[in-house]
């Protein structure tokens, strides 16, 4: 359908009647962007899962033979599944209404008002206006350009601003870093260039996780061990048990069921989940859900002084005039500055506040240059009383004066306590000349009071204290931000280096960066280049701001962390999102991150030793000929008491240690000697029952005595896994060995789950066979531990 040409696109945008139209015609933002998958995508991924249908099978197949004591598992499954749907659905109502708190909402002009709407309402010739670090969400034709420049990198990859004038296009997911204007959607909905990106950037999503690729590595290789041991204990089992086919499907479902970790992916998802809702709760949006555990892996954390260390606003402590210029003189420059920029940033708000403009000022404000991160300075030509025009500039010292200038010296003692410290200078030269700072005239010095966040030492201390290094990067003065981090306690504040006299080579970069820690007149390219050098060093980084100038760094670091308040660019690349605007969240971050991927690690272990042990079972008894030694409910019993209840707890509680690399090599190094370990004592004491029990009824005592076994085995590897010890955990590990002795001593459950100990002989020599198998383990940990150190 076609539409006006972009000149004649009106800037005081549509009327309520063209909105309306333009929606009936579909003509609107429409592109689904969703903080979380759908209920059905939910409910599918849960259910539909290929250990799953393994396990509905074999359930299926004991409903058929009976009794329904040996399809429990199935049960517990079905539990477990409800219990990570219900889960999920709790995080995606928690990710739902925590983005719409921190949506975009950009102004759009109607009926010749500004008014702000969500990005899903804006239609097609929409004028949307633009600030510095407003994101632009559908494509669209500059309609009014006030020295607007736009950053593309995140589109085109090219670093450097583009000065875009009126009739130039814009393109979804670029946005603004310096100057203003407006411009007219072409291209609204799914044809917006950026709309599938922006979609996916913003879901909720396990992919590119190194804890779930482990885990999937895991299962992949238990599936590799599954077939060929399930495929022999079908065959040995019906040869075995041939005069009793309903009994060999038994013992072979058995056999099959605890080779499955299917609880391993669902605690997972569980443990994801629950973090989610307590981040949540604290106000912190996880756009992307592995940033939970990448922020535990971090060693290096970037912090952008301005809006993470300091709060956003400022207070004008002093205007000291300079080279015998008088103050009131000084206030109206600064009073006629401030006028000329419709989008203040926070230091220019600050000098508007303290000078304001009135009617009767004696001076014109003419073409306004805004504020910079690159430039490191702002300015505007402005007319005097006697008719002359002149540029002004207003900006760093060190940057608008040569090294040598004397005034750098009292700017440098001001930097030292902490103080912001920016420069009011008169220009030789016109102002978009590329020299324009050459040869300037200082005329007074503004002197800024930063506001320190009352929670940035604590935050601070916290990541000291896990060994995380605090690395400062900010555009202000280096001495500035060394006497800013100095009273917050950093480590090395009081060695501030300037990122000018960084070397340009990325090794060497890295090396200094590491010495170092605090950084200033960092450009917004350098904070990237900066991260980059961190990361070729084997750093995990992450990199926390709240503007524009922080993009590029927060985009290309492991982890980025934006403020809530911070601009819609930063929050669109940030896979974390702080709402509360406190630094002081970080820390319960890293502690969920950390809860989710050590305790991961321990029920990791718990289930792969299961599955060893089963496999091991397995193919013994199809070695020796023999009936697999248990029956479904037997391993449900002891999976639920050694594995499933512990599990679910250790999975959930707090856990302080830092994340370490190499997931599926930890995992395997213990649970494979420790599944063997089991595996082995179990069926020796089974054979050995076998040889103690010569009557022909007697299958439920071996099978009562190799329970009995496995049962004490794998409680000792839970009491290993499950250090250190707290008093909750000592008493989880009790609680478990209790519901197991109620039980065998119950004679209503012993009738239930078919366990009958016999005589004294076995239950002890089950007993002395775990007692030997307990040293074996504590010694295959001492090795793993002593041999892979953490």
């Amino acid at each position: 359908m076609l539409t006006e040409e972009p000149a004649a696109r009106p800037a005081t945008g549509l009327t309520s009647a063209q909105v309306a139209e333009r929606v009936a015609r579909g003509q609107v933002n429409d592109v689904p962007v969703r903080s979380s998958r759908s209920t059905v995508d939910i409910i599918r991924a849960n259910v539909l899962t290929r250990f799953n249908a393994i396990i509905g099978v074999l359930f299926a197949i004991i409903l058929v033979v009976g009794p329904i004591q040996d399809g429990l598992f199935g049960f517990v499954i079905i539990a477990n599944t409800g219990i990570g749907i219900v889960q999920e659905l709790r995080a995606k109502r928690t990710l739902d209404n925590l983005a719409v708190i921190g949506e975009a909402r950009p102004s759009v002009r109607r009926d010749g008002r500004s008014v702000q709407v969500p990005t899903d309402q804006i239609v097609l010739d929409d004028v949307v206006e633009l600030g510095p670090g407003d994101k632009v969400v559908v494509d669209g034709t500059i309609v009014e350009a006030d020295n607007l420049e736009i950053d593309e990198s995140l589109l085109t990859g090219e670093a450097d601003p583009v000065v875009k004038q009126v009739g130039d296009p814009v393109m979804s997911g670029s946005f603004v870093v310096a100057g203003g204007g407006s411009f007219a959607a072409t291209k609204v909905g799914r044809e917006a260039y950026a709309a599938q990106l922006a979609e996916e950037a913003s879901r909720f999503t396990l992919v590119h996780s190194e804890l779930r690729s482990g885990i999937d590595t895991i299962l992949r290789y238990t599936i590799y061990m599954m077939i060929p041991a399930a495929t022999g204990l079908i065959i040995s089992q019906l040869f075995v048990e041939s005069s009793d086919f309903e009994e060999a499907i038994r013992r072979m479902v058995a056999g099959i069921v605890p080779m499955v970790p299917e609880g391993l992916v669902l605690l997972t998802s569980v443990a994801f989940a629950i973090g989610v809702i307590r981040l949540g709760r604290k106000q912190c949006l996880v756009q992307e859900l592995p940033a939970i555990e990448g922020l535990a892996r971090v060693d290096v954390v970037c912090l952008d002084k301005t809006g993470t260390l300091t709060e956003g606003g400022m207070d004008v402590s002093e205007i000291r005039p300079l080279g015998g210029a008088d103050e009131p003189y000084a206030r109206e420059i600064l009073a006629a500055l401030g006028d000329s920029d419709p989008r203040p940033n926070a230091s220019l708000q600050a000098i508007i506040e303290e000078c304001p403009a009135d009617e009767s000022s004696r001076w014109l404000t003419g073409d306004a240059l805004p504020f910079s991160s690159a430039r490191k300075y702002s300015g505007a030509r402005l007319t005097g009383p006697d008719n002359r025009t002149e540029s002004w500039l207003l900006g760093a010292p060190d940057v608008l004066l040569p090294p040598d200038a004397p005034e750098l010296t009292e700017t440098d003692d001001l930097n030292a306590q902490g103080l912001r410290v920016l420069l009011l200078a008169r220009a030789t030269r016109d102002l978009h000349d590329p020299a324009v700072t050459d040869d300037t005239e200082p005329v007074a010095l503004v002197i800024l009071e930063q506001r320190l966040r009352p929670d940035a030492a604590d935050t601070l201390r916290y990541f000291a204290d896990q060994n995380v290094a605090a690395k400062v990067l900010s555009g202000d003065n280096a001495v500035s931000v060394g006497a800013v981090a100095g009273k917050l306690d950093l480590p090395g504040a009081d060695t501030p280096v300037d990122a000018r006299r960084l070397p340009d080579d990325k090794n060497e970069m890295g090396k200094a960066i590491e010495r170092g820690a605090v950084f200033g007149r960092v450009t917004p390219q350098q904070k990237r280049d900066m991260v980059g050098a961190l990361q070729a060093r084997g750093h995990d980084v992450a990199m926390t701001g709240d503007g524009v100038n922080d993009v590029l760094a927060l985009k290309d670091a492991d982890i980025g962390v934006a403020m809530g308040s911070g601009s819609e660019a930063t929050k669109s690349v940030a896979q974390i999102v702080l709402l509360n605007n406190s630094f002081a969240t970080l820390p319960s971050v890293v502690a969920e991150g950390r809860r989710v991927i050590g305790n991961i690690e321990r029920v990791a272990t718990l289930f792969l030793t299961k599955t060893v042990y089963s496999v091991l079972i397995a193919i013994l008894v199809i070695i020796w000929q023999v009936p697999y030694p248990f029956l479904p409910r037997h391993l449900t019993l002891l999976s639920a008491f050694t594995i499933g209840i512990p599990a679910f707890f250790l999975a959930l509680a707090p856990n302080k240690e830092r994340a370490k690399p190499r997931f599926v090599s930890r995992v395997i190094r213990y649970a494979m000697p420790a599944g063997l370990i089991a595996g082995a004592a179990t069926f020796v004491c089974y054979l050995l029952a076998r040889a103690h029990y010569t009557g022909p009824d007697d299958l439920d005592a071996e099978t009562s005595a190799a329970t009995l076994t496995l049962f004490l085995i794998a409680m000792w590897v839970l009491v290993i896994v499950a250090r250190p010890y707290t008093w909750w955990r000592v008493a989880l590990v009790a609680t478990m060995a209790a519901g197991f002795l109620v039980v065998m001593i119950t004679p209503v459950l012993q009738e239930f789950f078919r366990l009958r100990l016999v005589g004294l002989t076995m239950p002890l020599t089950a007993a002395a066979i775990a007692a030997c198998a307990a040293v074996l383990l504590e010694l295959a940990w001492h090795v793993v531990s002593r041999r892979f150190p953490a």
